[in-house]
């Protein structure tokens, strides 16, 4: 594809960005995201140790992928901030997903603070992806603090039940001023085709993949799957119409 996303000046060609959690093993994460052609990938700055020793995550990904780094688990701004503040340290990146969780048993954003962190880390300097809720109002929020991207989610993470709200994901990218980046609840190929016919500039996702019977070529299936969204978004569908109508002209049939 020619058409590339630009997030804060950086230009990325593949549109599908994966995690790093929950694979069977290491080998299955290093093939999945070869196979899903993935340029940026998340990392939990719980779960890694940043101090590169060989054969590390960071050790492995660093040289070949743009990591991002994300703020899961923390429930305030304050936790949110030390945490991205620590990961630009040891990673030298100033991008992150900022996560911000308001609630344990459905993990969806506690958006006060996921606006007040925001705010505060793009004084700071970084680039921030925030994981947000469905709602165009919080989203605009955040691209008015500055965000370079906003991240609403399809569905619950880790849900696999696709997109939940449609008709809401596709508002919010008909009116942000910033790429919009689908996050949590793919379950297969056709939900990240459907977020990107929406109009998704991008997608994320994990346990579609780390989860899946054949990692690998689910990999490869949302790859394709995001670019073939993408390529019918640019070409525009037909109008539905609530009557058939023929592909064929009528003139010329037979005893006509």
């Amino acid at each position: 594809m020619t058409d590339q996303l630009i997030i804060a000046g950086t230009r990325l060609k593949s549109r599908l960005f994966a995690g790093t959690a929950g694979y069977p093993n290491q080998q299955v994460l290093l093939d999945s995201l070869e196979a899903s052609g993935a340029e940026l990938v998340t990392v939990s700055i719980r779960r890694v140790s940043l101090e590169g020793y060989a054969e590390s995550l960071v050790d492995l990904l660093g040289g070949k992928y743009r990591l991002l780094p994300n703020t899961s688990g923390c429930v305030t701004a304050r936790d949110a901030i030390l945490t991205a503040e620590l990961a630009r340290e040891a990673l030298e990146t100033d991008w992150v997903k900022l996560e911000l969780i308001g609630d344990r048993e459905t993990l969806y954003p506690d958006v006060e603070q996921l606006v007040r962190a925001a705010d505060e880390l793009v004084r700071k300097g970084f680039i921030v992806l925030p994981y947000c809720n469905e709602d165009p109002v919080a989203c605009q929020k955040l691209a008015d603090v500055g965000c370079a991207a906003v991240m609403p989610l399809g569905s619950l993470i880790g849900s696999g039940r696709g997109i939940a709200n449609p008709a809401a994901i596709e508002l919010i990218c008909a009116r942000s001023p910033v790429p919009v980046v689908l996050d949590a609840g793919i379950g297969s190929a056709s939900d990240a085709a459907y977020a990107m016919e929406l109009g998704c500039d991008a997608v994320l996702l994990n346990t579609a993949i780390a989860k899946s019977h054949d990692p690998r070529r689910m990999a490869a299936a949302m790859r394709l799957a995001v670019e073939g969204g993408r390529l019918a978004r640019l070409a525009g569908r037909i109008p539905e119409r609530d009557f058939a109508e023929p592909s064929s002209p009528q003139l010329g049939l037979v005893g006509s």
